[in-house]
């Protein structure tokens, strides 16, 4: 009876997770709205959908909005071509607001032939993100949003910078020189030329300003939202919400400020001021969805006859970890870390390390990851060996251990200290044979955050129908494969990967030594298929990781069977004995039934 309870109690709990699974899956990883077919003078929609991993706009009115308004914005000219290797787009020389960009290197969608990430759109738009430098003037004229500027450049790219000038009617010429790298970094040089008759008090200024309607989703181990680094540490500290409670809505950043702006899961923009000049930084709510990121300067003065002039560059881009990396020896802090990395950088750094080594060795992450698999297997052969030897001890005690059970069958306690005494003085842990598998946890913990967070697994194919490592397997049984016009919940979105890994994590389980206790194997039996329902939802690279430790695992295991063959005769013979005690347990409970006419 007690191991029939155990059993109900097993698949009562089982029906638990996968029902709990569900609504944490579509808390973690929610699908994209759906966009259906809308005219493209439809209005803004007010409603705010649940972001999504990649974020972008999530309501069919917005985008059609969006490319509607975008249109009108760049066909307007005064603008100044921007035409890099990693950036393309445009500067709105009204108000000298960057305003256009989008990376060269990255598409919406895995299709090759899909427009590339757009990062900045032109405020008033439904996705609006810019940047701009400016000034605030005391008693003088200062540019502002509205103000033309004029350009000595026709385009700007990493040969030629980009000038744009505007003189006031006091004979205040301000200017802002840009300069593109072939990467993601723009450096705006201000200026300001005093040919007035007296001095003049300006204060430098730059921001990011964003709509929260393109963020990507915020969870508990993947930030998006205002990011700093303040006097060399990296915070996480603020989201959307907390700038919008706060009082006054805005956040003053205590500290030096190495950077500031705003961070999706894979994309960043931020400033990053001059070193030699101490800085104000904050981000603030302007209502209605809209924040911003500032970067404040010390007023200057400036006598007639002389000019003043600092630098603030702007990262806006892809959050590449080599690109990072290089910024960051160049002298940005820390800026790598952009990346959520979390507590285990110390640990995911060096696999995805690993792993990108492995991707330019063979041009495949898929393939990558199936080399990443069998080196950790390698490295964990010799434990695994040790792990065979200690279940050969193992069993080589059970005689003593059923003598032990039988004679002290009546005093729990004393049972468990003689059996304790057993292992010690025979040399035996009873744990050794789980090392294996707590010493992957943390690999498997690694892979799972690289998959998760990193631009460089982003719509990665693998083959055949793998398109994309980073997403869920995308063919479901029960839509027959994409045939059938409908979507099943995450729970049962059982793809082909998924039952792969139930079929090999059975065979896994059917060659390890039988459970002594018939209740325990049958959850032995149960956990595959209940781990296939709990991983379909999870990234199709987090899946090909386990299916080969799986097939790995099953090779080690009978290969260490054919060097040890007492111990596969010893397993058989459990198996069996086993089975012999369920098969007179069932028989036992159906006598015990009472018989009805």
């Amino acid at each position: 009876m007690q191991n029939q309870r155990n059993v109900i109690m097993a698949v009562v709990l089982t029906g638990l997770l996968l029902i709990g699974w569900e609504a944490a899956m579509r808390w973690f990883y929610p699908e994209p709205a759906v966009k259906p077919q809308v005219a493209a003078t439809a209005p803004a929609s007010t409603a705010t959908p649940k972001p999504t991993r990649e974020g972008g706009l999530q309501n069919a009115a917005d985008v059609a909005l969006e490319k509607k308004d975008l249109a009108q914005e760049l066909a307007a000219g005064h603008r100044v071509p921007i035409d890099a290797p990693g950036l393309k787009g445009s500067i709105n020389l009204k108000g000298a607001l960057l305003d256009d960009v989008s990376l060269v290197r990255h598409r919406e969608a895995v299709d090759k032939n899909s427009a590339p990430v757009r990062l900045f759109s032109p405020a008033g738009t439904p996705a609006q993100h810019f940047a701009q430098i400016g000034w605030v003037g005391e008693g003088i004229a200062a540019p502002d949003a509205n103000t033309m500027w004029t350009a000595d450049g026709a385009k700007l790219t990493p040969q030629t910078p980009v000038t744009l000038r505007w003189t006031n009617p006091t004979g205040q010429t301000f200017a802002i020189r840009y300069a593109i790298d072939t990467d993601y970094m723009i450096t705006a040089t201000q200026s300001v030329a005093n040919t007035g008759a007296t001095p003049v008090v300006v204060k430098p200024f730059a921001l990011v300003n964003r709509t929260e309607k393109t963020a990507s989703l915020d969870t508990w181990q993947l930030h998006s939202g205002p990011i700093a680094a303040l006097d060399g540490s990296v915070t996480f500290d603020n989201n959307y919400s907390t700038v919008t409670e706060a009082p006054g809505q805005a956040i003053a950043l205590k500290g030096a400020a190495n950077w500031i702006g705003f961070t999706d899961i894979y994309w960043l923009s931020a400033l990053i001021p001059d070193g030699k000049v101490k800085t104000e930084a904050a981000f603030r709510s302007l209502g209605n969805g809209v924040f911003r990121a500032d970067l404040i300067y010390p007023s200057v003065s400036i006598a007639p006859g002389r000019a003043q002039e600092q630098s603030v560059r702007l990262f806006a881009g892809g959050k590449e970890n080599a690109v990072l990396e290089k910024y960051e020896k160049a002298g940005v802090t820390n800026f790598s870390l952009s990346i959520d990395w979390g507590w285990f950088r110390w640990f995911e750094k060096p696999i995805f390390w690993l792993l990108d080594s492995l991707f330019k060795l063979v041009k495949n992450f898929g393939v990558a990851i199936i080399l990443l698999t069998l080196i950790v297997r390698g490295v964990m052969f010799p434990i695994a060996q040790r792990q065979f030897a200690s279940m050969a001890a193992m069993r080589a005690l059970q005689p003593k251990m059923k003598a032990l059970q039988e004679r002290y069958k009546d005093d729990k306690q004393t049972q468990q200290q003689k059996i304790m005494e057993l292992y010690k003085t025979e040399k035996v842990n009873p744990l050794a044979g789980c090392l294996p598998m707590f010493l992957q946890i943390p690999v498997f913990f690694a892979l799972y955050k690289v998959l998760t967070l990193t631009i460089e697994m982003r719509h990665q194919p693998f083959a055949l129908w793998i398109k994309d490592l980073s997403a869920p397997d995308p063919l479901h049984v029960l839509n027959l494969f994409g045939l059938l016009p409908f979507t099943p919940p995450s729970f049962l979105a059982i793809g082909i990967l998924a039952i792969l890994l139930g079929i090999t994590m059975w065979l896994q389980f059917k060659l390890q030594p039988a459970a002594m206790d018939p209740a325990q194997q049958q959850v032995f039996a149960i956990m595959p298929w209940m781990m296939m329902f709990v991983m379909a939802p999870f990234a199709a690279g987090l899946l090909i990781y386990w299916i080969t430790s799986n097939l790995l695992t099953i090779a080690q295991q009978k290969y260490l069977y054919s060097k040890h063959p007492q111990l596969k005769a010893q397993a058989d013979k459990d198996q069996l004995d086993v089975d012999r005690v369920v098969t007179r347990e069932q028989k036992s409970a159906a006598n015990r039934k009472p018989k009805t006419r």
